[in-house]
């Protein structure tokens, strides 16, 4: 067994919070099988207090100040810089819109550690609050279909899961911050994807019940998210633009909720209590048909920060090559080859990426024998230069490795298998755990304008 320290830091529209934990490392398979490393628990070391995301304006975040913030976290911890193996730094919801996003979470993941991710995106935004609100392990547990709804400031990422599998994600732009009121009820800011919702200014003062008209059509939009009413152009409307067609309503068994929204489902609290419509929009929620049959997550306004800590790391199969290659790497873009393979393929798929050093992808259980492993090697060897980097979804790296070395015992290579990667994704890989490799698989989306794709 090993143990790898992971950070979690979620830099979101309304807060920012951060965790370190400890994952243990176990070998499952048995005497007589090639290892079987998985990542069998998951322990919290320590958790901060959230805080409101500090900005130098309404346009940029302050990177500065997170960042020292961050580091009274670890002093609070114990735990230096150096000690920490992975995890993910994830900037969500509206504030990924910031002109500045980028730059802050760069910023971040090189202070945050060797092997920490900086990364936005709604699909992996969905699956870490999905697993950590505990929605993935309710749905295995009781083999009921479950929507997971992750409700923060500026989006709602959206989960549907089967049998503790999560088989779609969305995300829509529904969330608590979307206006903002001051001490006197003054409204502050309202949110661009509003346009058309409400006749609403900056300056006025709106009362209760022309705040309870925004969120009642925010509400109507995750019901027709959840196959509970028919869906209109609302829906689309609300729906971020990198989901646009990507979501298929359907009428879960059950509801699960995380998100700082989550919190004001069942809580008591002044409508205005933390200057938004986030209290009246949980209050909305409670008395529509979306809790109906409800249940709120193992952790709520923690769901995100927890799931990029403890579930953003998986590792690779065990069969894994690697010779003259310096781990760990970061934001290796990915590219997909598909059949038939040829040197020409392999070009293209270098020609159409920024940076030299990719990853190809080598999809679908392929059974090669040693020939046509010999064969797979000089094709990738032809198309390439530089350092090969290949993952496999077939369980056969070791031995593509092989070859490849044989073929050019010179050329830097690295082999993994036991993955399976998407184009427009990258890949991080750590420092070898057993026989493994920690591997995390994330996009990297920001917007600074229009609709973002991040919750």
């Amino acid at each position: 067994m090993g143990k790898l320290i992971s950070v979690g830091l979620d830099v979101g529209t309304t807060t920012t919070q951060l965790i370190l934990s400890e994952l243990t490392v176990e070998n499952r398979g048995n005497a007589f099988s090639v290892p079987k490393m998985v990542i069998g628990q998951r322990q919290i070391l320590y958790q901060s207090p959230v805080i409101f995301t500090p900005l130098i304006s309404g346009e940029l975040v302050d990177g500065q100040r997170i960042a020292g913030w961050v580091e009274e976290q670890y002093l609070a911890a114990g735990i230096t810089k150096a000690q920490v193996d992975t995890g993910a730094v994830i900037i969500t919801g509206e504030t990924s819109r910031k002109e500045n996003a980028k730059e802050v979470l760069n910023h971040l993941a090189g202070f945050a550690g060797d092997f920490v991710v900086a990364t936005a995106g709604p699909d992996l935004e969905s699956v870490l609050s999905a697993k950590g609100a505990g929605a993935t392990e309710y749905s295995a547990k009781t083999g009921k279909t479950v929507l997971h709804m992750d409700i923060g400031g500026g989006t709602s990422n959206l989960s549907f899961i089967e049998n503790g599998k999560i088989i779609r994600t969305g995300c829509l732009n529904v969330g608590g911050r979307l206006v903002k009121l001051d001490a006197s009820g003054k409204v502050t800011y309202l949110s661009p994807v509003l346009n058309g919702l409400t006749d609403l200014r900056l300056g006025d003062i709106p009362t209760e019940s022309q705040l309870r008209t925004i969120t009642d059509k925010l509400v109507k939009a995750l019901q027709m998210a959840a196959g509970l009413i028919p869906p209109t152009d609302l829906l689309e409307k609300l729906t971020t633009k990198e989901n646009a067609g990507h979501w298929t309503p359907e009428r879960p068994e059950v509801i699960s909720f995380s998100g700082g929204v989550a919190d004001c489902i069942e809580k008591e609290a002044s409508p205005f209590a933390y200057g938004d419509i986030g209290v009246l929009l949980g209050r909305t929620i409670q008395e529509s048909s979306l809790c109906q049959n409800y249940r709120l997550g193992e952790q709520t306004i923690r769901a995100t920060v927890i799931g990029a800590g403890c579930h953003s790391t998986r590792l690779s199969g065990s069969t894994v090559f690697y010779a003259d290659v310096a781990l760990p790497k970061k934001n290796l873009p990915v590219s997909v080859l598909t059949q038939p393979i040829t040197p020409q393929a392999v070009k293209a798929a270098y020609a159409g990426q920024d940076a030299e050093n990719i990853v190809l992808a080598i999809p679908g259980s392929l059974s090669c024998n040693y020939e046509e492993i010999k064969a797979l090697a000089k094709t990738l060897l032809a198309g390439s230069r530089g350092e090969l980097l290949v993952c496999l979804e077939a369980d056969m790296a070791k031995a593509l490795g092989h070859c490849i070395r044989l073929a050019e015992p010179n050329r830097p290579c690295l082999c993994i298998d036991g993955l399976q990667l998407e184009n427009e994704s990258f890949l991080d890989i750590g420092s070898p755990v057993g026989p493994a490799l920690p591997v995390v698989i994330k996009t990297l989306v920001l917007s600074t304008e229009g609709k973002s794709g991040t919750g």
